[in-house]
C-alpha cells in the first residue's frame, strides 16, 4: 500500500505532526536529512501507520499520486535546499506543503518558482506548539484553491476541533496563509506583553503574592477574559522552583527572547503604512528586556518617581486591572486585524476574517473566547474597517475605557513602564480623535523641506512661503 502523506523533518513539531497525521489513519512516510531523528520517532512508535525512510528518492516513490510531503524544518535556506533536493523527484501535479514559519514573501517566491515546473505549493500556517501538533494545532493555508482542496482531506482532519468544525480554512494565494500566521504571532506578542503588564500592576503597585494574582488569573480565565495565554499565566504562577521553593516565577531571569515573526509584522506594518504600535511595542519590550546588565546599572544611576504611600482598594483595582487587559486586548485584536485588511487589499487577497477568527479559536496560542464576537462582527459587516467599530466592542470600551485610563495613569505616576498598556490607551484616543495635530507637523514639513499640504476648507495643494 502507497503512503497517503510524507513528512520531511522530524524535530518536535514535524514528529508530532506526523504522529497527528498516523492518528487519524493517514499512512505516513518519514524522512530526515539526519537518521538520529528519525529513529528517535521510530521508537516512539506503538503500531501508527507511520513508515520510516532513509532514502529521500525512496521516500517519495512510497506516496501515491499526486504526492503530497509536508515540510517540517527551520524556515529559510533549510526550506529552499529541502525544495530543491525533492523538486528532482517530483511530477507535475505533486503537492509541497510547507508548514515552518516562512516568512511570505519567501513563500510567494517558492510558489512561482514551484507553478512553473507544474508542482503545487502551499505556505501553511501552523499555531499550537508542539502540543498543538499533536492533538490538533490551528492551520492556515495558502496557494492555489484546486491545490488546497486535494491536500484539504487531511488538513482539516489534523486540525483543532471546536464545535464540531475544524480550525483550518482557505487562506488566500500564494503567501497568505504564512502571512496570516506571521500577523497572528505579532498578535500573540502583544497579548502577551499586555498580560505581563497587568500581572506587573497587580504584583507592583497592589503588593498582591504570588499565589493572589495566580488566583485573579484563574478567575478571569472563567469569565470574558478566557484564553489559553490567561489559563497558563495562572499555572506559571502557581509553579514552584524544585531548588528553592520559590515561585518559579521569581527565580526566571528577566531577559525575553523573540524567533523573528513579530519583527516581521511590526516590519511589514511600518513599510506599508499600517498602524500596529502595540505590536511594535510589545517586540521593543523584549528587546529592552535584553539589556539586562544595562538596566542593572541604570538603576543604581537614574531616578524614579518617590514612592506613593497611598493604599489601593485592591478589590476596585483588579477590577480596573481586568478591564484595562481586556480593552488593551481589544486594541491588539483590531490592529492586527486592520492588518489583515489592508493587506488583504494591496494584494487583492480576499481574506476571510470572519473564518481566520473562528480558526484562531482552537490549537493556536493566542485562541480566546471573545474571538467569537469578532468572526460575529465581520460576519454583520464585512466591509468593517476596525474592530472598535463594531457595536459590541464600541460598547465594551465605552465602559472599560475608565478602567485603563486609571490603571495606565497610577502605574506611570508610580514609574512602571506600560508600553503596551500606555500604547492602547493612544492609539484609541489616537483613532477616536476627528481633529488631530498633525496640520502642524505638515506645517513643519512644508517650512523646511517645502513638502506642501492640504487645506481643510480649500480643494488642491498648497505651498506657503513661511519666512
Amino acid at each position: 500500500m502507497l503512503n497517503t502523506i510524507g513528512v520531511i523533518g522530524l524535530g518536535v513539531m514535524g514528529s508530532n505532526i506526523a504522529l497527528n497525521m498516523a492518528s487519524k489513519y493517514e499512512q505516513v512516510a518519514v524522512y530526515n536529512y539526519t537518521r538520529d531523528l528519525t529513529d528517535k520517532l521510530v521508537q516512539k512508535l506503538e503500531g501508527q501507520t507511520v513508515t520510516p525512510y532513509y532514502d529521500l528518492e525512496a521516500f517519495v516513490q512510497s506516496l501515491e499520486v499526486p504526492r503530497k510531503i509536508f515540510v517540517m524544518v527551520t524556515a529559510g535556506k533549510a526550506i529552499d535546499s529541502v525544495i530543491h533536493s525533492l523538486a528532482a523527484f517530483l511530477e507535475e501535479g505533486d503537492i509541497i506543503m510547507d508548514g515552518g514559519n516562512s516568512h511570505y514573501e519567501d513563500t510567494e517566491r517558492r510558489y512561482d518558482e514551484l507553478k512553473s515546473k507544474g508542482i503545487g505549493f502551499l505556505g501553511i500556517g501552523i499555531s499550537g506548539g508542539e502540543v498543538g501538533a499533536l492533538t490538533g494545532p490551528s492551520i492556515m493555508p495558502g496557494g492555489d484553491k484546486d491545490v488546497y482542496e486535494k491536500a484539504a482531506p487531511i488538513l482539516t482532519k489534523i486540525a483543532a476541533q471546536v464545535e464540531s468544525e475544524p480550525c483550518c480554512v482557505y487562506i488566500g494565494p500564494k503567501g497568505a496563509g504564512h502571512f496570516v500566521k506571521m500577523v497572528h504571532n505579532g498578535i500573540e506578542y502583544a497579548d502577551m506583553q499586555l498580560i505581563v503588564e497587568a500581572y506587573t500592576f497587580l504584583r507592583e503597585k497592589l503588593g498582591l503574592s504570588v499565589e493572589d494574582i495566580a488566583d485573579i488569573f484563574e478567575t478571569w480565565n472563567q469569565g470574558e477574559l478566557k484564553s489559553y495565554l490567561v489559563e497558563i499565566t495562572a499555572e506559571i504562577l502557581r509553579k514552584k522552583d524544585d531548588v528553592t521553593g520559590l515561585p518559579l516565577i521569581n527565580v526566571i531571569l528577566d531577559k525575553a527572547g523573540q524567533k523573528g515573526t513579530g519583527k516581521w509584522t511590526s516590519i511589514q506594518s511600518i513599510d506599508n503604512g499600517i498602524p500596529t504600535s502595540i505590536i511594535t511595542e510589545s517586540l521593543f519590550a523584549r528587546y529592552i528586556s535584553s539589556l539586562k546588565e544595562e538596566r542593572v546599572m541604570a538603576e543604581t544611576i537614574l531616578a524614579g518617581p518617590d514612592k506613593d504611600q497611598q493604599s489601593l482598594d485592591k478589590d476596585m483595582w483588579v477590577e480596573y486591572v481586568r478591564q484595562a487587559l481586556y480593552m488593551g486586548k481589544i486594541c491588539a485584536y483590531a490592529q492586527g486585524f486592520t492588518q489583515y485588511k489592508m493587506t488583504s487589499r494591496q494584494y487583492n487577497w480576499n481574506l476571510p476574517l470572519k473564518d481566520i477568527a473562528l480558526i484562531f479559536r482552537g490549537g493556536c496560542i493566542i485562541r480566546a473566547q471573545f474571538l467569537n464576537v469578532i468572526s460575529e462582527a465581520y460576519q454583520e459587516k464585512p466591509s468593517l474597517t476596525n474592530l472598535l467599530l463594531s457595536p459590541y466592542f464600541a460598547k465594551k470600551i465605552k465602559d472599560y475605557q475608565y478602567g485603563l485610563r486609571k490603571v495606565v495613569s497610577k502605574g506611570i505616576q508610580a514609574g512602571i513602564a506600560f508600553p503596551c498598556l500606555s500604547a492602547s490607551l493612544t492609539y484609541y484616543d489616537s483613532y477616536r480623535t476627528g481633529t488631530s495635530n498633525a496640520n502642524l507637523l505638515q506645517a513643519q514639513r512644508d517650512y523646511f523641506g517645502a513638502h506642501t499640504y492640504e487645506r481643510s476648507d480649500l480643494e488642491g495643494v498648497f505651498h506657503t512661503n513661511w519666512q
